[in-house]
């Protein structure tokens, strides 16, 4: 016990060490979160807060760019690539520097292969680490749960993304938000993209019902990570809410090798993320799913899943049992889950006749729980490697 306590008290020393996190989230370019990072930062730099900027993209944006004067701006790292030049943050000229406050843009960013984080979000985790605070920004539609959401509305899969758990990091979120008109407006005349490029942009990605849907999106996210805010959700160890119903806990069920594991995922974590509750990725491994006995790629596959799944913001368990029914049953029963999500079962059509099938089987024996069966009618997802 004295070893837990002594455990404990280091997480919220450590805790207290962090820097803390600001975003700005829009849900398309153009809608100002550049230009309001660059008007805080001068504010605060009136006060007497030593902030620095760390990267910032101003696209040529002559507004934007003016209000980077007067403002102490970390150079650059450049590294060459494939003899090309490439600028990325310096993140170990930001952790030298020390600063009180660092803004970083563009927080989706994939760095080039010689930096040392694969993505810009994490160079903002090492400087949190390091104390420094840092206030960021990015669009919506660059949240991993969103990515299939995204794909279907627009038709556009979005490459770079940022994991839930960063998102809901953040000690404060603020969403810029501007009418699609005024939007409109901003882009013709010329003040998002060049000229030549504006035309491509309205028939596009800058279409009224794909900003629209973007714009709503927005608009939840920063709804939901309200009401994190209020610290009414359920905390890891706490007392389980009530199970059933609307209410409970989320705990999507994953198989070694399931086709279509990241849409199941993101299910996942949206509904936690309505339902402002945690949630559990779950596996039951069977006798003959023993990691010696299941080929490489399944394990690879599995390994990603995982890895997906705590990006998400999910508790990962991993269990054995020789039904996964059953395992799954008295975990959900045992850590207050309301909802279980699970994939339409690829079982032999006679065990769906006979009953056997496992989403028939937890239908037919979780009683209480809300069970949500997802079919797939897009094709074959991508699958992380």
């Amino acid at each position: 016990m004295a070893k837990g306590r002594a455990e404990d008290f280091l997480e919220l020393v450590e805790r207290g060490r962090r820097g803390r996190l600001k975003l700005y989230i829009g849900f398309a370019a153009g809608v100002g979160k550049t230009y309001r990072m660059l008007e805080e930062s001068h504010a605060l730099r009136q006060r007497g807060v030593d902030v620095v900027l760390g990267f910032i993209e101003t696209h040529g944006r002559a507004e934007t760019q003016a209000l980077v004067a007067g403002l102490e701006v970390v150079p650059r790292e450049v590294f060459t690539y494939r003899d090309v030049s490439v600028e990325e943050m310096d993140l170990d000229a930001v952790l030298a520097r020390k600063p009180q406050v660092a803004v970083v843009d563009e927080l989706a960013h994939t760095n080039v292969p010689l930096a040392r984080n694969r993505k810009r979000y994490q160079d903002v985790e090492a400087l949190l680490a390091a104390g420094i605070n840092v206030i960021g920004a990015f669009n919506v539609q660059h949240l991993e749960s969103l990515n299939d959401l995204i794909e279907r509305a627009t038709g556009i899969r979005v490459r770079e993304t940022i994991p839930d758990s960063f998102l809901k990091s953040a000690d404060q979120v603020v969403n810029l938000d501007l009418a699609v008109e005024d939007l409109h407006e901003r882009l013709e005349a010329g003040k998002i993209y060049a000229p030549d490029k504006v035309r491509h942009a309205l028939e596009g990605f800058f279409r009224q019902e794909n900003l629209s849907t973007l714009r709503e999106l927005a608009l939840r996210e920063v709804a939901e990570s309200l009401e994190r805010a209020t610290g009414t959700r359920a905390r890891p160890g706490g007392e389980p809410q009530q199970k059933g119903g609307s209410w409970g806990r989320v705990m999507v069920a994953l198989s070694s090798n399931p086709p279509h594991a990241a849409t199941l995922l993101r299910r996942g974590s949206r509904m936690a993320g309505r339902l402002n509750t945690d949630w559990f990725v779950v596996y039951v491994e069977t006798p003959h799913e023993a990691p010696h006995l299941i080929d490489a790629e399944a394990q690879r596959h599995l390994l990603g899943n995982i890895e997906l799944a705590k990006e998400l913001g999910a508790e990962v368990v991993r269990l054995k049992g020789d039904d996964p029914v059953v395992a799954l049953l008295d975990f959900a029963r045992s850590h207050g889950v309301g909802h279980i999500i699970v994939g339409r079962s690829r079982q032999p059509w006679w065990k769906r006749v006979l009953g056997r099938a496992s989403d028939v089987r937890l239908l037919r024996e979780g009683e209480g729980f809300d069970l949500h069966v997802v079919s797939f009618e897009a094709p074959q997802e991508e699958r992380r490697p």
